[in-house]
């Protein structure tokens, strides 16, 4: 496979000395364009960088492709959005990953903050609220996928079965945090590396193959920014500095109880433990911001899922969508609107920089750490309990899309939420199961179903059904 057109001027030698080998502004124009086609979720991103990076452009190869994107799998954050930091770096260094990594959210961040204003703004009429309607029975069927999809790849053995069982039941039935969650899973299946390696799958070395002309940055030389403890601090500073300084200064100027500084320090808190992806934290977002600050309902946290679904980018960028009806419900002295725009923005900051510092501060050491078996050992029993984590997120949405009334029940430890079957709401029922059919038997994409999910919700709505 021979390069486009656009890369004759690329130097195919490997990137040492500090020497530049991809001119920037054509990785900056391939950033942008991958930035347009990120739909589909982190799959369906890595998959577009895949064949633009490795495939086409032939950039980086195969190998530096798939130990970058093993390194952002086991980070909190969004892995797809890491790994275009990852990559941007091991190009063009700090402004490389800066740039790459803030193009691929771009997009997301302005349409999503778009779609929120239309949700306030018009919400309430019958129209949008049945498009909304027939949106959020589509989620669960797309959550649903997406247990399917991890389990099939991270499943392979009783012992991580086990795993994603027990963080199912610790979430939904015990109530343990999602962050306690995550760490067990990972000191879980270290130990099952170190005392039980069998119990873990064993990836052939094939599947680390390379096809085609050589890349642009081999796969045999180090990148040439070694990790120095003066760089390590450099980034750690600058990284911390321009993260806290926008929560101190909104928590000076609205007060430690503005839901500005609560948004700020909650989702500061939330994406350094976003493992396992979005789907992975949604449940502890969704909890939170429903039942403990009170910013949005459950119905409205699946719909803005759904928006988030529709949207390019990463699909934590949902929490915009949190932030923006929490500060326009609570805007303490400033207007409305403004205060749901500042709230969303602050909240997309403080959720994306943290990416940006651990690719920054990790990518050096991790250009001269291949193949670490703890390291992998710990992500694998992680990825196990992101299905059980993803299943308990399903269970959910469930119950407060296809019921209206729910009924706590608490026996000794365990606190169960169940539906009240009297409440059964017919036809969002019938839309899921209509979702259901498109993605697993029709094999339509999630965007198409979406739309086709969003008409169903319209015509039912038009028709007088109760939708709402």
């Amino acid at each position: 496979m021979t390069a486009p057109r656009d890369d004759a001027d690329v130097q195919r030698q490997p990137q040492g000395h500090g020497q530049t080998v991809v001119p920037f502004p054509t990785a900056v124009r391939a950033w942008f364009l991958i930035s347009l086609q990120t739909f589909g979720g982190p799959a369906g991103q890595i998959a577009v960088m895949q064949r633009t990076l490795v495939d086409e452009h032939r950039w980086i190869g195969q190998r530096r492709f798939l130990h970058a994107m093993n390194y952002c799998m086991l980070l909190p954050g969004p892995e797809a959005q890491q790994l275009a930091t990852y990559v941007g770096w091991l190009l063009h260094g700090t402004r490389g990953g800066l740039v790459a990594g803030g193009l691929f959210v771009l997009p997301g961040v302005v349409a999503l903050l778009v779609l929120s204003a239309v949700y306030v703004a018009f919400g309430d009429t019958t129209a949008v609220l049945a498009v909304f309607a027939g949106l959020a029975p589509a989620v669960l069927a797309i959550v649903a996928q997406a247990v399917q999809r991890v389990a099939k790849r991270a499943l392979d053995g009783r012992a991580l079965v086990a795993i994603a069982v027990a963080a199912f039941l610790a979430l939904a039935l015990f109530g343990v945090p999602f962050p306690l969650v995550v760490a067990l899973a990972g000191v879980a299946g270290w130990a099952l590396g170190r005392w039980r390696p069998a119990a873990l799958p064993q990836k052939a070395a094939a599947a680390a193959g390379d096809d085609g002309p050589p890349p642009v940055i081999s796969d045999d030389v180090l990148h040439s920014e070694p990790p120095t403890a003066r760089r390590t601090l450099r980034v750690l500073l600058v990284g911390l500095l321009v993260w806290g300084v926008p929560l101190a200064a909104v928590a000076l100027l609205t007060g430690a109880g503005s839901v500005f500084t609560q948004q700020g320090l909650f989702f500061s808190g939330a994406a350094v433990v976003t493992f396992g992806g979005a789907y992975a934290v949604l449940a502890y977002v969704a909890q939170q911001a429903v039942e403990t600050y009170g910013w949005l309902g459950p119905r409205e946290m699946v719909r803005g899922l759904a928006l988030a679904e529709t949207t390019p980018g990463p699909l934590i960028m949902v929490v915009q969508f949190v932030a923006f009806l929490g500060a326009y419900r609570d805007p303490g002295t400033l207007d409305p609107w403004v205060a749901a725009v500042l709230a969303s923005l602050l909240v997309t900051w403080v959720t994306f920089l943290p990416s940006f510092l651990f690719v920054l501060l990790g990518a050096p050491y991790m250009e001269r750490l291949r193949g670490n078996r703890s390291l992998s050992a710990a992500l694998t029993g992680i990825t196990a309990a992101v299905v059980g984590v993803i299943a308990n997120l399903g269970v959910y949405f469930a119950v407060h899309t296809l019921f209206s009334e729910t009924v706590g029940v608490d026996r000794g430890p365990l606190h169960l939420e169940l539906p009240d079957l009297a409440t059964l709401r017919p036809v969002p029922l019938a839309i899921a199961v209509v979702a259901a059919v498109l993605l697993f038997r029709v094999r339509w994409s999630v965007l198409r179903t979406l739309g086709g999910c969003a008409l169903l919700g319209l015509a039912a709505g038009l028709a007088g059904l109760p939708v709402g």
